[in-house]
């Protein structure tokens, strides 16, 4: 089973685009991707829950929801989250530095909540790795999945290895290679960690060149790397799915 951990229903590029859940269907279609954990950004937590809720009943055996995180020190969203986890069967939660801060007195109750529910959360944090070591120490119990090894297209050999050494120190977390382009240090992750804690995400639906090239060009990234083939089972749909219990 091949499993896309990042696909987004709203993005958080300049234009906020938006996908549909029959786009990112015909995009898992035309790669061979089974199932896809989807989410919506740069929206309220309460918006976010309903697309990703209203996705996962037009196609409920493709695609798994995550809530998104969006709280602020005014703003609470502890039981949009747990209300979504418990009754709607939501599988994990999306936090993006570029809307939130991970400063522990916005942040903290919404990794602590993933924790005691039991499921992960996948965070880009922009290349910080200090605000992750953080949370890692803190939240032991708390699965955090770190996305795009760090940073998004990052071409900077030691940010990644700093995001590989907090992997390496702190078992909760797990590495996302979606928009990576340094192929290599995908390996070097593997070696270090062990498959069982990097996952594959397409970080689509892209439209360059197209929906579907994109997909396919995601999963062939991780088909042509120097691992074994159990290896890449994992981070194509195996670590995955035993995170989210699927």
């Amino acid at each position: 089973m091949i499993v896309d951990s990042h696909a987004h229903l709203k993005h958080g590029d300049a234009a906020r685009t938006e996908y549909t859940a029959a786009q990112i269907v015909d995009m898992m279609d035309a790669a061979g991707i089974d199932k896809a954990a989807v989410f919506a950004m740069s929206t309220t937590a309460e918006e976010a829950v309903a697309m990703a809720k209203a996705a996962v009943a037009e196609f409920p055996d493709r695609l798994i929801p995550y809530a998104y995180a969006l709280p602020s020190y005014e703003k609470p969203v502890l039981n949009v989250l747990e209300e979504a986890i418990r009754r709607d069967g939501f599988r994990g939660i999306k936090v993006h530095v570029g809307e939130c801060t991970l400063a522990g007195y916005v942040s903290d109750p919404v990794f602590r909540l993933a924790g005691r529910v039991g499921v992960p959360c996948l965070v880009d944090c922009k290349g910080a790795v200090s605000p992750v070591r953080r949370l890692a120490e803190t939240f032991p119990e708390t699965t955090i999945i770190v996305a795009h090894l760090g940073e998004y297209l990052c071409t900077r050999p030691t940010v990644i290895d700093s995001f590989i050494d907090l992997a390496e120190a702190n078992e909760n977390i797990v590495l996302d290679v979606s928009a990576v382009v340094t192929l290599w240090k995908i390996e070097e992750a593997v070696h270090r960690i062990g498959s069982g804690r990097v996952v594959f995400g397409t970080d689509g639906p892209q439209e360059t060149p197209d929906t579907h090239a994109f997909a396919r060009a995601e999963l062939d990234k991780i088909r042509r790397l120097n691992l074994t083939e159990e290896h890449k089972q994992d981070i194509l749909g195996e670590t995955i799915a035993r995170l989210l219990h699927l």
